[in-house]
C-alpha cells in the first residue's frame, strides 16, 4: 500500500530538451518512486534550445504538480537549479492554492504549503514591444474561439495553438481556416492509476499554469512573441472557503495567477508576452460575442465530464448533465435560440426539471458554487433574469422554478445585466489589441 504520510520530499530530476522537440521531465518522491513526463513540441531547424533553457526549467517546475499530489510531501528539492524569487513565488502559490480543491476534496485539513529554494534575483529585463507574431492557444470552447477572433479582427500575424489534438480542437481550427501548432502530452497514466488505487491521493490540478508553458515555450522556440489566453475575469471568482484561504477551481486562469506567472516569466528573460486577452470580461459576456459567431457552434464543446466517462470522447461531444454543461447553456441561451441550443446540446436542458438543482448550484443556492470551470454566481444570477424577461425562455419548466425560488429570494437587480456584461479595466492586454477587445466584446 502507498502511504502519502511517509514521504517527506518531493524532487525536481532531470529535464532535457531535443533538437527534434522532445522534452524529458523527471521527478521524484524521496528515493522511491520516479516520474517521467514527456511532451513534444515543435521545433524548427536550426532553433536556439539554449535559450529556452529557463523556460524549460519553468515548465519542469510547473508540470510537477501533477506528481507532487500523490503524496502532497512537506518539501521539495530543486536539484536542476533554482528558481529566483519571483518564479518561487509562482510556485509556492501554484502548489499551495492551485491545490486548493484537491485539499477540500481529500479532506486534508489544510492547504499543501511547499517552500520552494530562492535563488537570487535575475536581472534579465525584457523590455516588452507592441505585439507582432502572436499563438493563440484553442482547446475547443468558446472562449478560445473568441479570443482567436479578437486576434484576428487585430490583423496581427498569429497561429493557433493546442496541447493534444482533440476533436473541438481540429473542429475549430478548421472553421478559423488557421494554421495551428501542435504539442503532444504523455503523462504515466499506468503508473499514477496503479498508485491511486493502491492509496495515493490524487484529484484536479491547476492544469492552465502547464499548458500556459508549453504554450511559452513553443512561441519561443517558433518565434512568436506574444501567447494569448482565453481566460476571463469570472476565472478569479473562488468556490468556497477552507483552511482560511478561498479555493477556486479555477485558480491558475485567475488574475492572480496570471500576474504570478508573468513574473516568472520575466525571470526567464524570454522576449515573449502572456496575458489573457479576455480577462476584462465576464463569461456571460464571451457567452453573447460566441453566440454571434454562428459558424462554430456545431464545432465547439466544452464538457469534461465525458471525458471522465470515455477519454475517447475528450472534447468530442456534451453530456448534457454537468455543471460545466449547465452553465454554458445557461450564458449562451439568452442570445440563442432554444432549438439552435437543443441541436447542440442534445437536449432541451431548461425544460428537464430534474437538472433543476444543478442550475441552481450554479448561483450557490442549496451549496457552494460546483467545481467546476463556471462563473460568479452574479453572472448565473443575471443570465436568469434574462430569460425571466424573454418569452422564447421565462415559461420553460427550469426557467419558470429558477425565477420562482431564487430569484424571488436573491432579488432581480435591475443593474445585475449591466454590471455583468461590463468590462472591467483591469487587465493585462497591451494597447494594440484592447480596442478589439472592446469591438467584439461591446457589441
Amino acid at each position: 500500500m502507498f502511504d502519502p504520510s511517509k514521504y517527506r520530499t518531493f524532487r525536481f530530476t532531470e529535464r532535457s530538451l531535443s533538437p527534434e522537440g522532445a522534452v524529458r521531465l523527471v521527478y521524484a518522491l524521496d528515493d522511491e518512486h520516479e516520474f517521467v513526463e514527456e511532451f513534444d513540441v515543435p521545433v524548427p531547424e536550426g532553433a536556439d534550445l539554449a535559450a529556452v533553457e529557463p523556460i524549460l526549467d519553468l515548465l519542469h517546475w510547473v508540470a510537477g504538480v501533477s506528481y507532487y499530489k500523490t503524496a502532497a510531501p512537506p518539501k521539495v528539492a530543486c536539484e536542476t537549479g533554482t528558481p529566483g524569487p519571483a518564479t518561487a513565488a509562482f510556485l509556492e502559490a501554484l502548489y499551495s492554492e492551485g491545490l486548493g480543491e484537491f485539499a477540500v476534496v481529500n479532506q486534508l485539513g489544510a492547504l499543501p504549503r511547499p517552500r520552494f529554494p530562492r535563488g537570487p534575483a535575475r536581472d534579465v529585463a525584457v523590455e516588452r514591444r507592441a505585439p507582432q507574431r502572436v499563438l493563440v492557444p484553442v482547446g475547443g470552447g468558446k472562449d478560445s474561439v473568441v479570443a482567436l477572433e479578437i486576434v484576428r479582427h487585430s490583423g496581427l500575424d498569429f497561429t493557433l495553438f493546442s496541447v493534444r489534438d482533440d476533436p473541438a480542437m481540429q473542429r475549430t481550427a478548421a472553421v478559423a481556416g488557421v494554421e495551428r501548432l501542435i504539442a503532444q502530452r504523455r503523462l504515466p497514466l499506468k503508473q499514477l492509476g496503479e498508485l491511486n488505487r493502491s492509496g495515493a491521493l490524487n484529484g484536479h490540478v491547476p492544469i492552465t499554469a502547464i499548458v500556459s508553458c508549453v504554450a511559452l515555450l513553443t512561441a519561443a522556440l517558433n518565434g512568436y512573441d506574444t501567447v494569448t489566453l482565453a481566460n476571463e475575469r469570472s476565472a478569479s471568482a473562488g468556490n468556497v472557503v477552507y483552511d482560511g484561504v478561498e479555493v477556486n477551481h479555477q485558480f491558475s486562469k485567475s488574475a492572480r495567477a496570471e500576474a504570478l506567472l508573468r513574473g516568472a516569466i520575466g525571470e526567464t528573460g524570454a522576449p515573449v508576452d502572456l496575458f489573457s486577452l479576455l480577462r476584462p470580461a465576464s463569461e456571460l459576456g464571451i457567452a453573447r460575442t460566441f453566440a454571434g459567431l454562428p459558424q462554430y457552434h456545431a464545432a465547439f464543446t466544452s464538457c469534461n465530464a465525458i471525458f471522465r466517462l470515455d477519454p475517447e470522447l475528450r472534447l468530442a461531444s456534451w453530456c448534457g448533465n454537468c455543471p460545466k454543461c449547465r452553465f454554458v447553456f445557461l450564458v449562451l441561451a439568452p442570445f440563442m435560440e432554444p432549438d439552435a441550443l437543443r441541436d447542440i446540446f442534445g437536449k432541451a436542458m431548461l425544460d428537464d426539471l430534474d437538472q433543476y438543482e444543478g442550475f441552481a448550484l450554479l448561483t450557490a443556492t442549496g451549496g457552494h458554487k460546483p467545481f467546476e470551470c463556471v462563473g460568479e454566481e452574479e453572472e448565473s444570477l443575471a443570465a436568469i433574469s434574462l430569460l425571466a424577461a424573454d418569452p422564447r425562455w421565462k415559461h420553460r419548466p427550469v426557467v419558470a422554478k429558477l425565477v420562482a425560488e431564487v430569484l424571488s429570494v436573491r432579488g432581480d437587480d435591475p443593474a445585475r445585466v449591466s454590471s455583468a456584461l461590463a468590462l472591467s479595466a483591469a487587465h493585462n492586454v497591451p494597447d494594440e489589441l484592447i480596442d478589439h477587445v472592446d469591438a467584439l466584446l461591446r457589441a
